[in-house]
């Protein structure tokens, strides 16, 4: 019998104590967030660049070599075109990102992870969604803006990175003001994200595992834990610990979300210790209690259920062991 998922509930701050503390508020002058000047010569190499990955495909890690340019298919079943699922004011985020007015959330098509268990996989892994030109894109950025989104919060870019980058551009020449959200799976390339250096305002970077086995069983990516920390390193570099403005909603830095997996299967505890140790003890991070069995998932031995109280406590546990400090949690 399938498991329906659980009730959403809005991510909360950890509270202080034995489990992490809120992300302070640390305002910071809009001049002192360094973008990238969208009429510069090196915002066209960086376009440049990113659609010469696209003729022999090196966007993602997996190299797949696919001529994406001339039609042909990637890993991510995506090829030239850029296509999106949906967008609109997504108040379901962490309260940084979703704010009180919401964030302005752009779903797009496919992914280069095969995760099992995807919530949502008639997106990621079936690639719903309608191809839309460049200009249609920047539209919607600005009309999301003009709706009061705190946000542009791009959710599976990577694939996309070439399109995303000439939208980002576009828009910023066409007056958008606010952050831009890479919300992804943390299966990224540091190349491609160099590019994203001065364009991508805060990084919403999922660690899904901490050991190779159960990436490969359950993701089809056996380096996903090397990929990942070298691509969160990249994206603390560039970015930083995440900052707030008066009101708590982010405008740059990192906010990893880690996603709990029944059995133990996420390696919590290896990934709050990489944080710590080699990032940075005050890394904001989402311990997230949402996992049900869903797309391939029901039939597994341990991803066939919901995540236990008892799991999801001993998660946060290792979160504050790891000496970090500053995260968000939810309902259970």
């Amino acid at each position: 019998m399938p498991i329906s998922p659980p009730s959403i509930n809005a991510k909360r701050p950890l509270a202080m104590g034995r489990r992490p503390s809120a992300v302070e508020r640390r305002a910071i002058p809009p001049d002192m967030i360094a973008r990238l000047d969208p009429t510069s010569p090196e915002a066209e190499a960086r376009w440049r660049r990113a659609q010469e990955m696209l003729l022999s495909c090196e966007v993602c890690p997996r190299l797949c070599g696919a001529a994406r340019l001339a039609g042909e298919l990637g890993v991510c079943r995506t090829g030239p075109e850029l296509t999106v699922a949906s967008w609109n004011l997504h108040r379901g985020e962490e309260p940084p990102i979703s704010g009180t007015r919401g964030s302005g959330t752009i779903f797009l098509s496919g992914c280069s992870l095969r995760c099992m268990y995807c919530q949502n996989y008639p997106i990621s892994q079936l690639s719903v969604g309608k191809s839309m030109a460049l200009t249609d894109l920047v539209r919607v950025m600005l009309e999301l803006e003009a709706d009061g989104a705190h946000n542009i919060n791009f959710v599976t870019p990577t694939h996309h990175t070439a399109a995303l980058i000439a939208a980002i551009l576009a828009a910023r020449r066409g007056g958008l003001q606010i952050p831009i959200v890479w919300n992804t799976s943390g299966y990224e390339r540091v190349e491609t994200l160099r590019l994203l250096d001065g364009l991508v305002d805060v990084y919403l970077g999922d660690m899904r595992y901490a050991e190779a086995e159960p990436a490969r069983r359950y993701s089809q990516a056996a380096d996903y834990p090397s990929v990942n920390q070298r691509a969160i390193s990249e994206m603390h570099r560039q970015v930083g610990t995440l900052r707030l403005d008066e009101h708590g909603v982010a405008q740059r830095g990192l906010l990893v979300r880690h996603l709990v997996l029944p059995d133990g299967l996420a390696g919590s505890g290896a990934v709050f210790e990489f944080l710590a140790q080699a990032v940075s003890r005050d890394t904001a991070v989402s311990v997230m209690s949402q996992y049900f069995p869903a797309y391939q998932a029901s039939g597994d031995k341990s991803l066939g259920r919901r995540l236990t109280h008892a799991e999801y406590a001993a998660a946060l546990e290792m979160f504050t062991a790891a000496g970090l400090s500053h995260g968000y949690c939810q309902e259970f």
